[in-house]
C-alpha cells in the first residue's frame, strides 16, 4: 500500500463544504484482499489498538457498524479501513473529525480517500501513522516488501502523535472562543501554526492569540506580567495582596524571605502556568533552591508571603466575574498497599486525562518538581502512602501540570466578586484571570482573610469549560458578546464568481460599480489581487490564497472574488459561505485534467460556489450545465440571466415572482432589463455601454448583465449599477487582456486573453461584426495541456474569418515540443481549405506578435490573442507605424443576432429534465438519479 498523490482542501470543494485531505490510495496486490480474507485475527488486533473504531456507525449510521462491516461477508477493502483510521487517529489526538469517504478512482486498486480534518499537518501525520499500523498489522506474507519494522512499538508510535497533534493544535481556550464564533455565525480563520486567530471578514475582522483580543491593551497585559507593579497597584486600592520584594540574586531571594517571613512563596517576575513556581518555602535552602528554579525562567524573581489557603481562579470578562474555579494540585491518595509509581499510574487511567491538551484533564508526570516533593517528605515513587493519606505532586493547580478543577461560581461571595472585577478593571485586561488564596470562597475576604496572589492576561478557559467538578461554564460566549455585540455585523458581502469564460471581466465591472458606489472594494482577478483599486499581488490569485488576502484585509468592506477551477480543484474555496454566488457558463476548457474530463465534471466542480450562497444564486439560463445548478443550492434567491426573452423557463420564473436579468429587444436597441418581485425594471441600453463596443461584443453585453445581476442582489443602487457601467471600458488599465484596442496605428489591434474554443468563437464573431476596409489578420495558439481536439476546435472556429493566420505557441510548452501546438493549429486551417500563403508559423510570441503587425496595412483589423498579455500590450504600443488610425465610427444602435447566445433546446426540453416551481421561482430539476 502506498500513498500516489494528496491534495488538502481549505474549504468547501466537490468533495465537501468543509476542510478535507484527498489522497490516491494504492492498495496493488491487496486490491484483492478485503478484510474478512485477511482475517479476524488482523480484525482483532486493528480494533485492540484503535478501541475507538468500535463507535464509528460507517454505512449503518450506528455504533458498531464499521465493525461490521470489517467482519460480515468478504468484509471491506483496505481503503476504507484506512480511511477509518485516520479519522480515529486524529480523534484519540483530541480533533473532532467525523466525516470520510472512500471511492475507487478507475484504476486498479486505486481509491480516492477523502477524510475531515482540522489542521492540516495533524492530518497529513495521521495518513502516514495509520499506513505504518496497518503494515504493521498485517500477515507478513500480505504485507509489501520492507513496511514492517521490526522495532515497531503501537504504543509508542500512538503517543509521540498525539504529542505531535497538540503542538500543532488549537488550545482549549482558542478552540472554545472558535466554537462560540461559529455559534453565532462569525467566521474565522487561523493565522499562523500558533493560536493567532482572525475573527470575522474585512473591516468587521478582530483577532485573538488565545484570550488576548484585539480589545486587549498592550498596558494591562504589561501590568499583568509585572507582578511587582501589579502588586503594588492593588495594594494601593486596598485590596488584598501579599507582602513582596523583587530581587536577582539567591543572596538577595534569601535576604528578602528573613525580612518578609517564613513561609514564602518564590515565582518567577513573568512565567505563566505555574512554570518555576515553589510555594510554602520554610527555611533559606530551601528558598535558595526554589529561586534557582525560578531563575530559569525569568532573570527576575519574586519572593512574598505565603497566603494559606485554596488557589480559586476568578474570571472576569469585560469587567464582570463570569466564572469562578477552586484549583486542586495534581495529587494522589494512599491506599495503604499502592506504591506512588502504582497510584499515578491508577490516576491516569481515568479517561479524562490525556497528553497535554488533548482531553479535560492532563496526565500526572514525574518531573523536577514532583520528585523534589517527595524528596522533602523523605520520599520517592516506590513509597506505600498509608490508606486515605493526600500527597501533592505539585506546588500549583494549573490542570496543564495535572491539577483538577472544581466550580465554585454559584457560591462566591459577593465581596470576593467585587474584589476581582475591582481588580481586572484596575489593571485594564478585557479578560482576565485573578488568582485568589482562600480557606472559603463562600465567606468575604473581609471577614476570612486570604488574597490576590497574581493577575493574569490570556487566562486559561479549560478550568471553566471542562471542571472535575461541578458545572461546566459557558465563558467564550461573554467574549465573543464583548467583540461582537448581538446585533453586530461580523461579515463583508461576498460575490464568488466563476464560468469558463468572462469571469474576470465580470469580477472587474462588478467591482468597479462597487467602488464607483463608495464602497472599498477586494478583487481578485488572473492578473492580481486589487484592494480598493490598487493591485497589492500580482499574479493569477483566484484561488483561497487571494481570497484570504481579501477577506483579512482591514479596509476591505465589500469582496469580489473571481473563483477559477483551478483553484477550487487544487484547494477548494476559502471561505464557508458568500452572499452571492454566479456561474456564467460551463464551456469546453481544461478538460482531461485533474479528473475532470467532461463538460459535467466541469459543472459539478463549477457548482461550488452557489452550492454555499447564501442570498443568491446568478445562473446563465442559456447554459443547461448552469440550469441545472439550481436544485444544488440553499441560497434564499435564483437570479437567471438570459439572452433570449423567449426563455420559456424564465419567463414563468417571472411571472411566479423571481428575479431574472433578460436582454430584451427594443426599438432603441437591446435593453437590459431587470424582473423582480413582478417589478419589471429597464437597466440601460446595451449599446451605450463602452465595454460593449456598441453592442457589437456580445460576450461582454451578457458579462454586464451578469455584473448587473450579481450587484443588484447585493443592493446596489441601480443608478448606481447604471453609473458603474457606463464608466467601464475594456482599457488595458481597467481589464488588462480583455477585448483591449489600439487605435494608435493606421490599423486597428485587439488584443485578447481568449485561450479555449468558447473565448476564440466570442472574439472571432467580434471580428466580424466590426467594419473594416482591408484585411482581417489574427494571431492565433492555444495552451499546451490542452487536448488536441479543442487546439483543433480552436482553428476550426477561426478557418475563413480572417485573411491572414500567424500561428504561435505560448512560452510554457506544458509538455509539447516547441512548435508542436501552432503546426497542429496550421495543419487543421489546411484542412479548412485556408491557403498556405495565408498562413505562417512562428513559435516565438514576441516574433509572432512583430510579424503580425508588420504585416498590417492601413484600415486592416489585428486580432492578437495573447498569453503574456503586458508583454504583447507593451509590444502593440510601441510598435512604430507610418500612420494614425482613424476615429472609431460613432456610437449607434445595432441589431445584433443573438443566435450564438441563444440555447435553442431550452424551448424544447428533454425528457430527462423538467420545470419546478417553489418560493424562490423556477428551477430546472433532473429526474435522472442524482450523483
Amino acid at each position: 500500500m502506498k500513498i500516489l498523490d494528496r491534495s488538502v482542501f481549505v474549504g468547501p470543494s466537490v468533495h465537501a463544504h468543509f476542510a478535507v485531505i484527498r489522497l490516491t490510495f494504492d492498495l496493488g496486490k491487496l486490491e484483492e484482499w478485503p478484510s474478512a480474507k485477511i482475517g479476524k485475527e488482523f480484525t482483532d488486533a486493528l480494533v485492540a489498538a484503535l478501541p475507538g473504531l468500535q463507535n464509528h456507525g460507517c454505512s449503518y449510521r450506528e455504533e458498531g457498524g464499521f465493525v461490521r462491516r470489517l467482519t460480515e461477508d468478504d468484509g471491506t477493502w483496505l481503503g476504507h479501513i484506512f480511511e477509518h483510521v485516520v479519522i480515529e487517529l486524529q480523534q484519540i489526538a483530541g480533533t473532532e473529525v467525523t466525516f470520510g469517504k472512500t471511492r475507487g478512482n478507475g484504476e486498479y486498486g486505486q481509491y480516492d480517500v477523502v477524510f475531515q480534518y482540522k489542521q492540516k499537518d495533524v492530518g497529513l501525520e495521521a495518513a502516514q501513522v495509520a499506513l505504518r499500523l496497518l503494515h504493521h498489522l498485517l500477515p507478513a506474507e500480505l504485507a509489501p516488501e520492507g513496511s514492517q519494522d521490526s522495532d515497531y512499538n503501537w504504543k509508542e508510535e500512538r503517543d509521540s502523535y498525539i504529542r505531535f497533534a497538540q503542538r500543532r493544535a488549537l488550545g482549549p481556550s482558542t478552540l472554545a472562543l472558535i466554537a462560540a464564533a461559529e455559534e453565532r455565525d462569525i467566521p474565522w480563520s487561523r493565522l499562523n501554526r500558533y493560536s493567532l486567530v482572525q475573527l470575522g471578514h474585512g473591516k468587521y475582522g478582530k483577532k485573538i492569540q488565545a484570550t488576548i483580543t484585539s480589545e486587549t491593551t498592550h498596558l494591562g497585559v504589561e501590568l499583568a506580567s509585572d507582578k511587582e507593579e501589579t502588586n503594588k497597584l492593588l495594594g494601593d486600592l486596598g485590596l488584598p495582596v501579599a507582602k513582596q520584594c523583587l530581587v536577582y540574586t539567591k543572596r538577595e531571594a534569601v535576604r528578602g524571605a528573613q525580612r518578609i517571613g517564613f513561609p514564602v512563596v518564590v515565582k518567577p517576575l513573568n512565567a505563566n502556568h505555574g512554570r518555576g513556581v515553589s510555594i510554602n518555602m520554610h527555611d533559606d535552602e530551601s528558598v535558595a533552591l526554589a529561586f534557582e528554579n525560578a531563575q530559569q525562567h525569568s532573570r527576575a524573581v519574586i519572593i512574598e508571603s505565603f497566603l494559606s489557603g485554596l488557589d480559586h481562579r476568578l474570571l472576569v470578562i469585560d469587567g464582570t466575574l463570569i466564572a469562578a474555579s477552586k484549583r486542586v494540585p495534581g495529587h494522589v491518595i494512599g491506599d495503604g498497599k499502592s506504591t506512588v509509581e502504582e497510584l499515578v499510574a491508577e490516576v491516569n487511567k481515568d479517561p479524562r486525562r490525556g497528553i497535554g491538551h488533548s482531553k479535560v484533564l492532563t496526565r500526572l508526570e514525574f518531573d523536577v518538581q514532583a520528585e523534589r516533593l517527595l524528596s522533602q517528605a523523605g520520599y520517592n515513587q516506590d513509597t506505600v502512602l498509608k490508606k486515605d493519606q493526600l500527597f501533592y505532586l505539585r506546588s500549583t493547580g494549573n490542570l496543564s501540570t495535572g491539577g483538577t478543577a472544581v466550580d465554585v461560581t454559584d457560591v462566591i461571595h459577593p465581596d470576593n466578586r467585587n474584589m476581582a472585577e475591582r481588580a481586572a478593571r484596575s489593571i485594564g485586561l478585557d479578560i482576565c484571570g485573578v488568582d485568589f488564596l482562600t480557606e472559603d470562597i463562600t465567606v468575604s475576604y473581609k471577614v476570612g482573610g486570604g488574597g490576590i496572589c497574581e493577575v493574569n492576561a490570556a487566562p486559561g478557559f479549560r478550568m471553566h469549560t471542562a471542571p472535575s467538578e461541578g458545572t461546566p461554564r459557558d465563558v467564550a460566549g461573554p467574549v465573543m458578546d464583548m467583540l461582537y455585540p448581538p446585533g453586530s455585523l461580523s461579515r463583508i458581502p461576498i460575490a464568488s464568481i466563476t464560468g469558463t469564460n468572462g469571469k474576470t471581466t465580470t469580477s472587474r465591472m462588478a467591482s468597479h460599480i462597487f467602488k464607483n458606489a463608495g464602497k472599498v472594494t477586494g478583487l481578485t482577478t488572473t492578473d492580481g489581487v486589487y484592494i480598493d483599486g490598487h493591485l497589492t499581488v500580482s499574479g493569477d490569485m483566484t484561488g483561497p490564497a487571494s481570497a484570504g488576502i481579501v477577506l483579512r484585509d482591514p479596509k476591505v468592506e465589500v469582496a469580489v472574488l473571481e473563483t477559477a477551477r483551478g483553484g477550487m480543484l487544487r484547494r477548494g474555496i476559502a471561505y464557508r459561505q458568500c452572499d452571492v454566488g454566479a456561474v456564467l457558463n460551463i464551456q469546453s476548457d481544461h478538460l482531461g485534467l485533474k479528473g475532470i474530463d467532461s463538460l459535467e465534471d466541469l459543472a459539478k466542480v463549477k457548482r461550488t460556489v452557489v452550492e454555499i450562497a447564501t442570498d443568491t444564486a446568478v445562473l446563465n439560463a442559456d447554459d443547461v450545465h448552469c440550469l441545472k445548478m439550481a436544485e444544488h443550492t440553499k441560497s434564499e434567491h435564483l437570479c437567471y440571466v438570459t439572452m433570449n426573452s423567449s426563455h420559456p423557463l424564465v419567463r414563468d420564473h417571472i411571472k411566479a415572482g423571481g428575479r431574472a436579468v433578460v436582454l430584451e429587444q427594443g426599438m432603441g436597441g437591446h435593453m437590459i432589463t431587470i424582473y423582480d418581485k413582478g417589478q419589471h425594471i429597464p437597466l440601460m441600453w446595451s449599446h451605450v455601454i463602452p465595454a460593449t463596443i456598441d453592442g457589437r461584443a456580445l460576450h461582454n453585453v451578457q458579462n454586464a448583465m451578469f455584473a448587473a445581476g450579481i450587484c443588484f442582489s447585493m443592493h446596489v443602487d441601480l443608478e448606481e449599477i447604471r453609473h458603474g457601467l457606463r464608466t467601464f471600458d475594456t482599457t488595458f488599465f481597467q481589464a488588462p487582456g480583455r477585448m483591449n484596442i489600439c487605435d494608435d496605428h493606421n490599423f486597428k489591434v485587439i488584443m485578447d486573453y481568449a485561450h479555449n474554443p468558447s473565448a476564440v468563437k466570442a472574439m472571432t464573431n467580434l471580428a466580424q461584426s466590426l467594419e473594416t476596409k482591408a484585411r482581417r489578420i489574427v494571431v492565433v495558439s492555444a495552451p499546451g495541456d490542452r487536448r488536441d481536439e479543442d487546439v483543433k476546435e480552436i482553428a476550426n472556429i477561426i478557418a475563413g474569418n480572417f485573411d491572414k493566420y500567424v500561428c504561435r505557441r505560448d512560452d510554457k510548452l506544458r509538455g509539447r515540443e516547441s512548435d508542436e501546438i501552432p503546426m497542429l493549429l496550421r495543419e487543421t486551417l489546411l484542412a479548412h481549405g485556408v491557403a498556405s500563403a495565408d498562413i505562417e508559423v512562428i513559435p516565438d510570441e514576441q516574433a509572432a506578435t512583430q510579424a503580425a503587425l508588420e504585416m498590417a496595412e492601413q484600415g486592416d483589423l489585428l486580432m492578437v490573442f495573447a498569453d503574456a498579455i503586458a508583454r504583447t500590450w507593451k509590444q502593440i504600443q510601441d510598435f512604430q507605424s507610418d500612420g494614425k488610425g482613424e476615429q472609431n465610427e460613432s456610437a449607434q444602435a445595432h441589431t445584433v443576432d443573438l443566435g450564438e447566445y441563444i440555447d435553442t433546446s431550452l424551448l424544447g426540453l428533454d425528457d430527462n429534465l423538467e420545470m419546478v416551481r417553489d418560493d424562490r421561482g423556477v428551477r430546472l430539476v433532473s429526474n435522472e438519479e442524482s450523483d
